[in-house]
């Protein structure tokens, strides 16, 4: 196979990239003799488009099937084909090691997805992800490496011979994921630059973020995602509407359109979203015209016939 160049950096052999959208998280394809595995599996909407590229990306390098899917962190972007994949190819499912408790019992108010408003098919799991430890993904291992802020029980990835980080969604080309912790009552900003100094300090050629394209300026992204950091941290409340926007953003991907009094309801069984409006000493009327509004004044969504529509 002819190795694929990204930027400067050169993509050793038995890795692909799925870059994928804003609504399912990037997924890597790893493959060798002894293991083929997928980091991350998408939007459970999307589960479709996962298995078939998987079955693609299978069939190009005559392989027998998928070992096993490794979850960065249990949002329901990066794990939401697991059941999928796990029904057709009857995979192992690695997930992070503190929420081990809370998928075993699928426990609604440990995971995030009804926190959050979203969805999520329930999934088994066979073995667990232990930041210091290490896995086998293809032809190579990768240190675990804990990566709280976004998500407080996330990992990364890091494989030290070829200086390549899956960063998941602590680190992106412009920034890095929604603060969450913070909008239910967790510490999180301190988390994030713990994390954003244990990127620096390691020796990175490439990063494979969540969502975006593959990048090679770590450095520049680090400075991008302090600055940011700073920018939210300075103003809790300003942190709390940046959520609720990619919140419903998020949403609004996956419907396309949907009429106003659907979203205001969407919004008021959202437990996150009334956490956000309480912290903005907001009432239920004033927050639902303030949210779609929002969107309305960045572009990123209009209103028509008394619905709401998403603008990419």
């Amino acid at each position: 196979m002819t190795e694929k160049r990204i930027a400067d950096f050169l993509l050793p052999p038995g890795i692909e990239i799925f870059e994928r959208g804003w609504l399912s998280a990037n997924n890597i394809f790893l493959y060798g003799d002894e293991d083929v595995s997928l980091v991350d599996s998408g939007y459970c909407t999307h589960r479709q488009l996962t298995l078939d590229l998987v079955s693609n990306a299978l069939k190009k390098h005559d392989l027998d099937g998928l070992h096993k899917v490794v979850n960065t962190h249990l949002h329901s972007d990066h794990c939401g084909g697991n059941a999928a994949l796990s029904e057709k190819y009857h995979c192992e499912i690695l997930i992070p090691a503190a929420e081990a408790l809370a998928v075993e019992s699928w426990n609604e108010a440990l995971l995030s997805f009804q926190q959050l408003g979203q969805d999520c098919p329930p999934f088994a799991y066979q073995g667990l992800l232990i930041a210091g430890e290490e896995v086998l993904l293809g032809r190579y291992h990768w240190q675990i490496l804990a990566a709280p802020g976004h998500d407080n029980h996330s990992i990364m990835l890091y494989q030290a011979e070829h200086r390549i980080l899956i960063s998941a969604d602590a680190l992106w080309e412009e920034g890095f994921g929604v603060i969450f912790p913070e909008l239910w009552g967790e510490t999180g900003f301190e988390e994030v630059a713990r994390t954003l100094d244990l990127i620096e300090k390691l020796p990175v050629s490439l990063v494979i973020p969540g969502h975006g394209k593959p990048f090679t300026d770590v450095n520049k992204a680090i400075d991008t995602a302090r600055s940011r950091l700073d920018y939210l941290s300075s103003d809790a409340d300003r942190n709390a509407r940046h959520g609720a926007k990619v919140l419903l953003k998020y949403k609004l991907l996956e419907w396309r359109s949907k009429d106003l009094s659907s979203v205001h309801l969407w919004m008021s069984q959202t437990p996150v979203l009334r956490n956000i409006m309480k912290q903005l000493n907001m009432s239920a009327e004033e927050f639902q015209e303030w949210l779609p509004q929002s969107l309305l004044k960045s572009n990123a969504a209009k209103i028509e016939q008394g619905y709401l529509m998403n603008v990419d």
